[in-house]
């Protein structure tokens, strides 16, 4: 019974973790994009500001699911590992932004925010999930 208690233990912090990152990474994508994030997505319907948002947020998603596969039997070490990857992840995902932003025309921020479909979003939503896949394959 213990062994349950314990693991219920783990598993509570490492989804506080994972939830605390999933919404530093909501915060991130709102202060790349202009406007208020939630508004865009929940109220104006805004498919591309949604796109980019989820692939953040599966990114970050598979950041914290590797990390927590591969941890360490030490659980605060593991731990620790968690939160450093995450965040390693977030601020990678946001320079990976910033060098799209510099080598495309435009403001990228304001193209993801459009009303209307736009290819760009495809390319930072794939930007955002290749960023995870290096840092999670990093991770083991």
């Amino acid at each position: 019974m213990s062994d349950i208690v314990n693991g219920l233990g783990r598993a509570g912090a490492y989804g506080g973790l994972g939830l605390v990152l999933l919404v530093l990474g909501i915060f991130l994508v709102d202060a790349l994009t202009p406007g208020k994030l939630g508004r865009q997505i929940w109220e104006q319907r805004n498919r591309n500001a949604a796109m980019v948002l989820s692939s953040a947020l599966l990114g970050i998603g598979g950041i914290v699911f590797t990390s927590i596969w591969t941890t360490y039997q030490d659980f605060g070490k593991g731990l620790a590992s968690t939160a450093a990857f995450g965040l390693l992840g977030l601020v990678m995902m946001a320079a990976a932004f910033l060098v799209v932003d510099l080598i495309t025309p435009g403001r990228l921020g304001a193209t993801l925010v459009e009303a209307e479909p736009h290819p760009a979003v495809w390319v930072t939503a794939s930007c955002n999930l290749a960023v995870s896949a290096i840092i999670s394959a990093s991770i083991a």
